[in-house]
């Protein structure tokens, strides 16, 4: 029986452990474009992977070094949680995770993610691959194709 199956890491996927909880952070879409919705999707764990049914977090958002957003903090049943955010600006944001069920510490544990945006050189960047990959096939076949007709074409 397959207990848990995993695919490729989001791009804007992270995930820190402190104390005893692991949270895992990612987008959706994997590249948040700029000034349209996107979904923060939060998991939390302990540090054998058990998901944690209920717990009280709040986020906090910054960028350039400012606070930008807050979600202030709310109870979640469940391990998963989500919530819809639009990046107004390019760049790294940073979400500040803050986990209120770890009294033992005596203060919320913090977690901190790095949360990029696609910007306009990242088209640039995708489309520059893609050509120097058309180009590479181009050339090869400019190179194999006539020796592989040749080959066929002898009697």
């Amino acid at each position: 029986m397959i207990l848990d199956a995993n695919a490729h890491s989001l791009f804007n996927s992270s995930e820190e452990t402190l104390g005893d909880y692991r949270v895992q952070i990612a987008t959706q879409p994997e590249f948040p474009q700029i000034g349209e919705k996107s979904q923060i999707l939060i998991r939390v764990s302990d540090l054998d992977y058990n998901e944690v049914d209920d717990f009280t977090m709040g986020i906090r958002i910054f960028f350039n070094g400012d606070q930008i957003d807050a979600i202030r903090p709310h109870s979640v049943d469940g391990a998963h949680w989500s919530t819809d955010f639009i990046f107004e600006d390019s760049g790294n944001h940073i979400f500040r995770v803050d986990l209120y069920d770890s009294m033992d510490y005596g203060t919320p544990l913090t977690f901190t993610f790095n949360i990029s945006t696609q910007s306009p050189f990242g088209y640039i960047f995708i489309g520059a691959i893609a050509a120097g990959g058309l180009i590479f096939a181009g050339v090869m076949g400019i190179v194999f194709i006539p020796k592989i007709i040749k080959r066929i074409s002898k009697p």
